[in-house]
């Protein structure tokens, strides 16, 4: 055994690099967004018209005006809890929905009927008009609790209040207390999201 000579020390090895618990960014090995997307496409959804009313100009005066009413289609929304009365919707981070959500947190979900897909496909599109004149021709009710549009027609409306959101990669999970919950004299089944198409149930 080799002894180290006085007046030295042993050089120190360097230690073994430790395991990175951080997982890379971007999908898992694997998993490409066209195979994500086409799998989670199997799953059927519900498809619901989130709105919201833009705040005051200026918040400091009552009299100031509102701003525009917006409203977006959502295939991404569920109930999360019945005591307290939650729901839960999933925003694209950066849309105008979840710019606005961030500072208003009064909004409105009408769930849209089969005889609705016009209302779906009109508050989907990319590059659209402006959100008055997507209202102008639609029938609705301001809502009392958060002064949000209700879709006339639809099955299901509800008021909410967000009490959470949550950033989740490239999206926004926000969730919402219930503050009113009505259901129509509206009839028909739901109007459904399956294998990118909006459908209908048979």
């Amino acid at each position: 055994m080799l002894k180290t000579p006085p007046g030295f020390s042993s050089p120190s090895l360097p230690a073994p690099p430790s395991p990175s618990l951080s997982l890379p960014p971007g999908h898992a090995e694997g998993v490409t967004a066209d195979e994500f997307r086409a799998a989670l496409s199997r799953l059927a959804s519900g498809v619901v018209l989130v709105t919201a009313q833009e705040p005051p100009l200026d918040p400091d005066d009552p009299q100031a005006p509102l701003g525009e009413d917006v409203g977006m289609t959502a295939t991404g929304f569920m109930s999360v809890s019945l005591d307290p009365p939650l729901v839960l919707v999933s925003l694209r981070t950066g849309a105008r929905m979840d710019d606005l959500l961030a500072e208003q947190p009064l909004w409105a979900v009408s769930v849209l009927s089969e005889s609705q897909r016009h209302i779906a496909g009109r508050f989907a599109m990319k590059g659209r008009i402006s959100d008055r004149l997507l209202f102008e021709d639609i029938p609705y009710v301001r809502g009392e609790a958060a002064g949000a549009p209700l879709v006339g027609g639809a099955l299901a409306a509800l008021e909410c209040r967000t009490e959470q959101r949550v950033p989740a990669g490239d999206h926004t999970l926000v969730v919402g207390r219930v503050l009113t919950a009505r259901v129509p004299s509206a009839g028909g089944g739901p109007l459904t999201y399956f294998k990118g198409r909006y459908r209908q149930l048979r």
